[in-house]
């Protein structure tokens, strides 16, 4: 080294002299060009002594040059093996981690598979380090381990964290309207409501998913789900998911009080069994799809974010059991044999699967929810579908009916009473209704469809009436029979909202009907015992003792015999008439009492003439009550015994 500075500090003063020399030459050079010439020879000659020089020095520079690079080329192999100490650090500390297992602190477990993962790269980079292939092996081997107890841990955890929701806090989530008290398919305080009122107070009814799995849970299953995919076990976690979460879910509704039934089993049972069973069908579908559906999806959508292939699958497999057997029981009531009665309960059955159609299309989003989806809208057609057969059936069942139960009273048919009911139920499913017809029919006002549907219906009941009234031998009993009938018919329409839909022409042209049958029914009633007053056939020419002049002269004369005969005739008559029709029902008080009033109209004014007129004939003889049994005053109190019903052995008033 002391020669290398030494050799420094010489070439340094051989520079300074040259500068001063060159400043020297300069100067001379403008002085005189001989003295240019003799510089430039001396110039010569000391560059000659410079490159001698530089020779001499060239071996040393190389030497240090190469001391140089040799010194940078330790630092880098330093810090390289510093790398892969920290390297073989890190690993010896995730295998630790992973060896002890995720129970204690998944946190830290995952982040050592990340290092691991970290290394397996850095190591498959450096194929120039020599073991760089063992120790991926081994890391790769160490991963495969790590993952089988995240697999473990993610199982673990899910299971522990996954519990059957309890109806209970099912109820809970529902809005109050819908909250039942008592049985599960019970509905709160919607008893006593219509139909339609109890849709429009569902319509902003709120709904609260339940927690299914604790919040704080949800990340740390989160990062599970995603390690395992990355290390290409999709399929593990989709079992693992699926056989934990539907199995939860199955058994969530099973507590509720779903049942899995079959076709054959719907078809045994007992309409009104069945009927509450469809009652809790409507009940659990809102329940399962508005609650445990929608809690399902939340979970599985945070579970699996942004993995968005198995988010929608996990959703599908986890819940496709569970709507299989919703929708089965649903198909077994569409499919199964169609009556008058189960129209209700399909419209009813066809509003929740409609009511819940956007909700469905929300939750069962994605490919893999295609067949769901499209399960949930067949269901909703079929129900469609039987629901307008059975009414097609209803209106020909109501022509046709051959009932022979004869109301020997000539009420109110049941036939009619039922028709008229189910027509006032069916306005309840305007809106359903409507859309039905839309569905089925192409174009048209929904609202005259279901107009002209009514009044065929109507049509069809006057049809079967007028086929029953024909039982009757008495044919005043026929028309008596009709006008209750058809007043029933206008009275229930006119105070239901069929009076909208079926118009006044209709109310007015029945009302008229009515009218019409009220005075068939008195004509024909009554015109024989009217004959009995009158004064046609009572006067005989010539007078004698038994008959006497009605106008105080002798000209004409009327026989007492006659008289009596009328008398006897009209009281037996009318004794006849008071019995039999005492029996017959008009349940309407007001068409009663102006049926009475009708009669009364006719009947007392004639009674009164004739005993006026032809009474003291009778009177001076023995027993005249024999023949003058009733006054008029008798008479207005039995009239208003007529039409009461009474039967045959009840003591007369």
């Amino acid at each position: 080294m002391g020669i290398e500075r030494r050799g420094s500090v010489k070439e340094a003063m051989a520079s300074d002299v040259l500068s001063e020399k060159a400043a020297m030459m300069r100067e001379s050079l403008l002085k005189s060009q001989s003295a240019t010439d003799n510089m430039v020879s001396m110039l010569g000659s000391f560059d000659h002594r410079l490159s001698a020089l530089e020779t001499a020095m060239r071996p040393t520079q190389i030497r240090t040059h190469a001391i140089r690079r040799a010194h940078e080329n330790i630092d880098k192999t330093l810090k390289a093996a510093e790398v892969i100490l920290a390297k073989f650090d890190i690993s010896r500390q995730a295998e630790a981690m992973i060896v002890k297992g995720p129970r204690e602190d998944v946190e830290s477990y995952l982040d050592a598979i990340e290092q691991l993962r970290g290394n397996i790269k850095f190591f498959s980079n450096n194929k120039s380090f020599k073991s760089s292939d063992a120790v991926v092996n081994h890391a790769n081997n160490l991963l495969v381990k790590a993952v089988s107890k995240l697999e473990e841990e993610f199982k673990q955890l899910l299971s522990v964290y996954s519990k059957a929701v309890e109806p209970d806090r099912l109820f809970e989530c529902l809005p109050n309207s819908l909250r039942p008290s008592g049985s599960p398919g019970h509905h709160g305080d919607l008893g006593g409501k219509s139909h339609s009122e109890q849709n429009s107070s569902l319509e902003d009814a709120v709904y609260t998913p339940p927690v299914l799995i604790p919040p704080r849970v949800l990340p740390l299953l989160h990062n599970l789900a995603e390690q395992m995919v990355q290390a290409g076990r999709q399929q593990q976690v989709l079992k693992i998911y699926r056989d934990t979460r539907s199995s939860v879910l199955e058994e969530s509704l099973r507590k509720l009080g779903v049942e899995k039934l079959s076709k054959d089993d719907v078809q045994k049972m007992q309409w009104e069994v069945l009927e509450a069973k469809i009652g809790n069908w409507i009940h659990f579908m809102r329940i399962a799809v508005k609650l445990l559906f929608a809690g399902e999806r939340k979970v599985c959508d945070q579970i699996f974010e942004g993995v968005d292939s198995l988010r929608d699958q996990c959703f599908a497999e986890v819940t496709a059991g569970s709507v299989a057997v919703l929708l089965s029981f649903g198909d077994a009531i569409a499919k199964s044999k169609r009556s008058p009665e189960k129209l209700f309960v399909l419209l009813d059955m066809y509003e929740i699967m409609r009511e819940l159609h956007s909700e469905i299309a929300t939750l069962f989003i994605g490919k893999a929810c295609n067949e769901i989806r499209e399960s949930a809208l067949g269901l909703t057609k079929r129900l469609a579908q039987t629901a307008q057969e059975t009414f097609g059936d209803f209106e020909e069942a109501v022509e046709k009916d051959a009932t022979k139960t004869a109301v020997s009273d000539g009420t109110v048919h049941p036939l009619t009473s039922y028709v008229i009911n189910y027509v006032k139920f069916l306005f309840d499913y305007q809106s359903t209704l409507k859309q039905l017809f839309q569905e089925f029919e192409n174009g048209g006002d929904s609202n005259s469809q279901l107009a002209s549907v009514t009044m065929r219906i109507m049509q069809a009941l006057q049809t079967n009436l007028d086929g029953k009234s024909k039982q009757y031998r008495d044919v005043s009993l026929t028309h008596l029979f009709l006008m209750n009938n058809i007043h029933y018919m206008v009275r229930s329409v006119r105070r239901s909202e069929a009076k909208d839909l079926l118009g006044d022409d209709w109310v007015q042209r029945h009302r008229r009907i009515v009218q019409q049958h009220a005075n068939q029914y008195k004509r024909v009633a009554w015109a024989k015992i009217l004959q009995c007053l009158s004064i046609q056939g009572l006067t005989s020419s010539g007078g004698s003792s038994n008959s006497v002049s009605i106008d105080g002269g002798n000209s004409s004369g009327v026989s007492r015999a006659l008289v009596k005969d009328r008398l006897k005739t009209f009281n037996a008559q009318f004794e006849e008439l008071h019995q039999r029709q005492s029996q017959w029902t008009v349940p309407d008080t007001e068409l009663r009492e102006s049926l009475r009033l009708a009669v009364a109209e006719v009947l007392l004014p004639a009674y009164r003439s004739f005993i006026k007129r032809f009474g003291p004939l009778v009177e001076n003889g023995k027993n005249p009550q024999k023949n003058i049994r009733y006054t008029p005053e008798d008479l207005d109190r039995m009239l208003g015994e007529f039409f009461e019903g009474k039967t045959l052995n009840e003591p007369r008033r």
